[in-house]
């Protein structure tokens, strides 16, 4: 079973501005955009390098140091030179809290 662990406040998070933080020692992005909140794990694929210091369009993070674009959705890579995709990981907002669950379930 899922384990949900509140990993900020929404009032914390600003539109289309990645937030980091740690979720039981996972470094995790996350992101307000078009009117839902996202976690993806914050390190790229590519280049083991902090996703929430990259810019959000389309629903998409990318990647500072060489351009990649990860789906907030999927965790899909959407270009070059990123091939595998990112964990995503699910959310819950119960009132101003936001709650993710980074547990793998089997």
């Amino acid at each position: 079973m899922s384990a949900f662990v509140k990993a900020a406040a929404l009032s914390e998070l600003e539109e289309d501005t990645p937030k980091r933080v740690e979720i039981d020692g996972t470094p995790v992005s996350l992101v307000r955009t078009e009117g839902e909140v996202f976690a993806i794990n914050d390190i790229c694929s590519h280049a083991n390098v902090s996703l929430s210091e990259g810019e959000v369009e389309d629903c998409a993070i990318e990647c500072w140091l060489h351009g990649s674009s990860f789906d907030l959705r999927t965790g899909k890579p959407s270009g070059l030179p990123a091939t595998r995709p990112v964990p995503v990981y699910p959310v819950k907002i119960e009132g101003d809290d936001v709650l993710v669950s980074v547990t793998q379930e089997s």
